[in-house]
């Protein structure tokens, strides 16, 4: 039976800008032999660079397709003033949306790939 999501998969077009934004959202970033991690709570994030995919891989791949959602652990106000204090731009929220585990606050902003990144708190 499934449990949980352990990792997922994005790709970029530029992997030090890619970087450099998941390290201001707080991830810890590994590289490997050019194989790039980005690692938060309990799961990771692996960074694809465009045209330099590793195998297998989606079929179709592209930048920018991705939309996820990360639950946060603090106040969605403070996680905000942190987003802000980072000089990233948010799209929209504070808002109310339904989750896994019913009504959260969220917060939504885009990578520099143009991926849809939803930051939750449960009330």
């Amino acid at each position: 039976m499934i449990r949980k999501i352990d990792h997922m998969v994005i790709t970029t077009t530029d992997i030090n800008r890619c970087i450099v934004f998941y390290q201001k959202l707080g991830f810890k970033v590994k590289n490997t032999a050019d194989r790039y991690e980005l690692f938060a709570g309990d799961f990771k994030i692996n960074v694809h660079i465009k045209g330099n995919e590793f195998i297998p891989h989606a079929e179709n791949i592209q930048t920018g397709s991705a939309d996820f959602c990360l639950e946060i652990c603090s106040d969605i106000e403070q996680f905000k003033k942190f987003l802000e204090s980072q000089g990233l731009s948010i799209l929209e929220g504070i808002v109310l949306r339904n989750g896994t585990n019913g009504k959260m606050d969220s917060i939504y902003l885009y990578d520099p790939d143009g991926n849809l990144i939803e930051f939750c708190c449960y009330e």
